[in-house]
């Protein structure tokens, strides 16, 4: 018995050693794989995928790609290599190698490291013979973004070196120290999906560094899959002329296409050429616009803070009609309010004049009967009552809340609450004296220009409005955006009520607030709303919202220009100009638009920088007005003439000048 089991055990000890020396016998003698390699060494090649690109509506390209070369050093594999040559060739200095090295050691010794950025094809050409004697550098092919358009820098973001914090909480495994990720706009937004995914490639070298071919010819490859093409909803030729427009103001200006919430154009100004955020000068140019004292950097149409002036007074007509608080032939007389008004033609004061002359009283009457209806003899009873129901209501234009725009930064704004308040004055302790500035867009509502071009959609589309997006397709389908870009938001108010406010926007524009004629454009029937919105310090700023045509509009426009003063001067002139350009494919009011191009306005952050005295408005227990014009200035303001060509060496944009 024993000696069964003995036999038994012995059987399988030589079986045991049978296999393992077929298997020797197989990997030395019979498979010739191995009889290639001899004293070659196997490297990983990590093969980064081209980014997506970025189109306009129409197909023209707004991001693509440059190929370049990136090097990576492996710390204990840099071994007696002459650093003086090395510096020489590369064109690094001594304190740039060392310190490098250091980083690339502390990170690991023993995985590679991002150490020289953006080598040309040239020069990858002129330096990859030399690479024998520089053993644990290597080269991996890599790209850099470029922007054919040169516009739009805020909105299509930039991409950048993945942050230390980013790189140790990405969830899964896939991006390396140095690698490229999208910091800001659809660059940050859509990340994945423009990412693309990497590839695997094991390549043999001799001791020479001689490449000796693909390992197992290929088998363990893995192809790289270029990252998704975006096709936004821009229209490049309206975003360029708002960017000329623009030069030498300080604002910003936005346009949807009403029916679909698809953005036209989105520009934040001054704007900069994205192409210096791309390269290797990438901290020296950052830091530029950093300092720059107009704050280009800033997207003022989505993260900005404004209050909205006159252009609110379109909702509080709109709520009030609903409630029944007022109807289309209700009218004010001048007088009996805080709020004061210039003089102007229009009688009776009903709500067609007061829409089409920005009449503040009349708002200010419009708002009080709000928050006193069904209580006249005691009317701050139900204020609060009444404010609740207000803010539900205002809330529904997408006031006070995020509009859900595909872009990673998006500020809610601020629509004063009963609880808001309560809590700035005590609870019961506020009376309407306290809150009668909402009537005229002023006091502590604030919104960013997108709310305001999508209350332009809003009414354009008679009550409801689609979410606001830049991006309509992903990938070669053109598919696969999310559905809530999609969705649509009603406003719940009857539709014959915005007919009424819209006749007086359509009167406002060609008998109106709007100077001189300049929302005239022949053949095109333009609905708008001036603003005044007031500043801390400077003048205020100008504002204006529209949509055209007047039925079936395709287009809604929000424009600000900062310490430009009244609405009518000069944001209605910019807006109507890309409106014109949108539906004509052309601009014909050709004096109209060189006198935008050519017109300077110095800001106050401006104005500060070169030391000079600031206009401060004098401070007051309550705001003061919203002012419209009655007719044109009899005195437009200097201009300066802008040359509107960027140099390829200074591609900033001019900051404002006298």
């Amino acid at each position: 018995m024993f000696q069964d089991r003995k036999q038994i055990i012995l059987s399988f000890f030589f079986i045991i050693c049978g296999v393992y020396l077929s298997r020797l016998l197989y990997l030395q003698v019979i498979d010739d794989r191995y009889l290639t390699i001899g004293s070659t060494a196997i490297k990983k090649q990590v093969q980064v995928p081209l980014r997506g690109q970025i189109y306009d509506r129409n197909g023209k390209l707004l991001v693509a790609n440059v190929d370049v070369y990136d090097m990576y050093v492996t710390p204990y594999k840099v071994k007696n290599i002459d650093t003086a040559m090395f510096c020489g060739l590369f064109g690094v200095s001594k304190k740039y190698f060392d310190s490098t090295m250091a980083v690339a050691k502390t990170y690991s010794r023993n995985r590679p490291s991002l150490f020289l950025r953006q080598l040309s094809k040239e020069d990858y050409a002129r330096v990859s013979d030399a690479m024998m004697h520089f053993p644990g550098f290597s080269f991996e092919l890599s790209f850099f973004r470029t922007y054919p358009a040169r516009t739009m820098a805020n909105a299509l973001g930039y991409i950048g070196e993945i942050s230390k914090k980013d790189y140790e909480e990405q969830k899964e495994e896939y991006y390396r120290r140095g690698d490229y990720v999208g910091i800001t706009g659809l660059e940050k937004q859509y990340e994945a999906e423009l990412r693309g995914k990497r590839g695997v490639k094991f390549r043999m070298f001799n001791v020479k560094a001689e490449d000796k071919g693909s390992y197992a010819e290929g088998e363990y490859d893995t192809l790289a899959v270029i990252g998704k093409n975006l096709y936004t909803t821009v229209d490049v030729e309206v975003q360029q002329l708002a960017d000329s427009l623009f030069q030498g103001k300080t604002g910003c200006a936005v346009a949807i296409e009403p029916k679909t919430g698809e953005i036209l154009a989105m520009g934040s100004y001054p704007y900069y050429d994205p192409n210096i955020l791309s390269g290797k000068e990438f901290a020296k140019n950052f830091k530029e616009l950093y300092k720059n004292p107009d704050k280009p950097l800033n997207d003022r149409v989505a993260t900005g803070f404004f209050r909205p002036g006159s252009t609110f007074k379109l909702v509080q007509a709109l709520v009030a009609l609903q409630l029944g608080a007022i109807d289309h032939s209700t009218a004010f007389a001048l007088g009996g309010a805080p709020v004061k008004c210039h003089p102007h033609p229009g009688s009776p004061n009903d709500l067609h004049n007061a829409v089409r002359f920005s009449c503040n009283p009349y708002f200010y009457h419009v708002f009080r009967k709000t928050m006193a209806f069904g209580n006249e003899t005691n009317p701050f009873k139900e204020a609060p009552i009444m404010l609740t129901k207000w803010h539900e209501m205002t809330s529904k234009f997408g006031y006070g809340q995020k509009l859900g725009i595909d872009l990673p930064s998006e500020s809610a704004g601020l629509l004063p609450s009963v609880k808001y308040y309560d809590k700035r004055y005590g609870k019961h302790q506020w009376k309407f004296s306290n809150i009668y500035s909402l009537s005229i867009g002023e006091g502590e509502v604030s919104v960013n220009m997108l709310k305001m071009a999508n209350l332009a959609a809003t009414i354009a589309n008679r009550g409801y409005w689609i979410t606001p997006h830049l991006v309509k397709g992903i990938g070669q389908n053109s598919k696969g955006i999310d559905a809530s870009l999609k969705e649509v938001h009603q406003t719940d108010i009857d539709r014959v009520h915005y007919e009424a406010v819209i006749a007086g926007m359509q009167d406002a524009v060609e008998r109106g607030t709007v100077s001189g004629g300049a929302g005239i454009v022949p053949g095109i029937a333009i609905c708008g709303k001036t603003g005044t919105s007031q500043n801390k310090k400077g003048k205020d700023n100008s504002v204006f919202i529209a949509f055209a045509p007047r039925d079936n509009p395709r287009i809604a426009v929000a424009v600000m220009v900062q310490n430009a003063g009244f609405g009518g001067s000069y944001a209605a002139p910019i807006a109507t100009l890309m409106i014109e350009q949108y539906l004509k494919r052309k601009v014909e009011r050709i004096a109209l638009k060189e006198r935008m191009m050519n017109t300077s306005i110095r800001t106050v952050e401006a104005m500060a920088a070169k030391g000079e005295v600031l206009p401060i408005n004098k401070p007051s227990e309550k705001p003061k007005p919203a002012k419209e014009p009655e007719t044109p200035q009899k005195e437009a303001p200097k201009s300066v003439k802008i040359d509107l060509t960027i140099p390829k060496e200074k591609l900033i944009a001019p900051k404002n000048t006298k």
